[in-house]
């Protein structure tokens, strides 16, 4: 089978440190392998022809609704992250059909506009929430697949996504280096994508930006790109060969930099008063359809309805608002609570 000639390819081709497609932990459940492609492969098109990844293109990154043809979404987002990923992963000769599942993966459980839907439900919702953890649970609940639920997806590409969220020691990482590639270019990626939004939407002026970040990544948005990229690739493969240890990192000083750059983002756009004020806007939004659909279920579908007699109904409704799409959360909200004309104009006589 063709399938078989590619696992021997990679056998023969991939470094050892790489996470091969023979070797996969497998699914959750048993099923006939595809007579060409790798179990990985079949994930990055199960990913790819769900609904969930289809919505990505109608979700906030930063701005909420911007009017532009050119402002990032999470779809693409998601498509940076996978180009970058590929890259490093080709850099350090590793699974890129498993980079690539994960990557286009990752970001399927982030709710309407962005963080700010994310902090209200984990205000709202018992246990809180993490876009990272309910990107898992899209891929292996709410997703249907061959009648069944979930996309069942291999463990690999499960704990790549899992683990791609967070930075620092409080976060963990991947079980593979395909699953680490993803979760470091994931930052490279909204980092350096966020800053051309925000002085593309006049809120940020290039000369605000950290001189000392500046001079050690770059001074323009692909300079900054190509330094982390190839620094990570070089640092990385230095470490391997060294045997130190196999993890995905650049360099001490460009990671650094990378980390004050981000805080940076945070203190002057992320949680600066402009898009503070939309936050809250977008998180009103949210927390009145969580009240509405926790007393009223049956205005949910069948699905979610499954969900709420299985698992609580706090946890369906958050399913449901967490997979909406920006326009169509607040399209639900105005059919709920925007009073409607029943005045025609059109045809209403003038009696003045």
């Amino acid at each position: 089978m063709i399938r078989n000639e590619i696992e021997k390819k990679e056998e023969l081709t991939l470094s050892p440190c790489a996470c091969l497609a023979i070797n996969s932990k497998g699914r959750a459940r048993e099923e006939e392998a595809d007579p060409i492609r790798t179990c990985f492969m079949v994930d990055r098109d199960r990913v790819i022809h769900s609904k969930s990844f289809r919505r990505l293109k109608h979700k906030t990154q930063v701005f909420i609704a911007p009017r532009g043809d050119h402002f990032r979404t999470r779809l693409t987002h998601t498509l940076e992250v996978n180009q970058i990923a590929k890259t490093i992963g080709a850099g350090l000769n590793i699974n890129l059909d498993l980079i690539e599942a994960i990557a286009l993966a990752h970001d399927v459980g982030h709710t309407p506009f962005a963080h700010a839907g994310e902090e209200i439900l984990s205000k709202l919702l018992p246990g809180g929430f993490h876009h990272n953890i309910n990107s898992v649970r899209v891929l292996t609940k709410t997703e249907q697949h061959r009648k069944g639920n979930g996309l069942n997806l291999t463990a690999e590409v499960l704990n790549g996504v899992l683990c791609h969220s967070g930075y620092g020691t409080l976060s963990s990482d991947a079980d593979t280096l395909e699953g680490q590639v993803v979760k470091i270019s994931d930052k490279i990626a909204y980092v350096q994508h966020d800053i051309d939004d925000s002085i593309r939407a006049g809120l940020l002026d290039p000369n605000e930006l950290p001189i000392d970040c500046l001079e050690i990544l770059g001074r323009s948005h692909s300079e900054r790109i190509t330094t982390l990229v190839a620094d990570t690739i070089v640092n990385t493969r230095n470490l391997i060969a060294n045997g130190t240890n196999n993890k995905v990192t650049p360099s001490e000083i460009i990671e650094s930099a990378l980390i004050k750059l981000r805080a940076f983002m945070f203190e002057k756009i992320y949680n600066g008063e402009v898009c503070q004020q939309e936050r809250k806007k977008a998180m009103f939004i949210i927390e009145h359809l969580y009240d509405y659909f926790n007393k009223h279920p049956e205005k949910m579908t069948t699905l979610y309805l499954e969900i709420a007699a299985d698992e609580g109904l706090q946890i369906a409704v958050a399913d449901y608002i967490s997979g909406m799409s920006d326009a169509y959360c607040i399209q639900i909200f105005e059919s709920i609570y925007i009073p409607k004309t029943l005045v025609d104009l059109s045809i209403a006589k003038d009696f003045i």
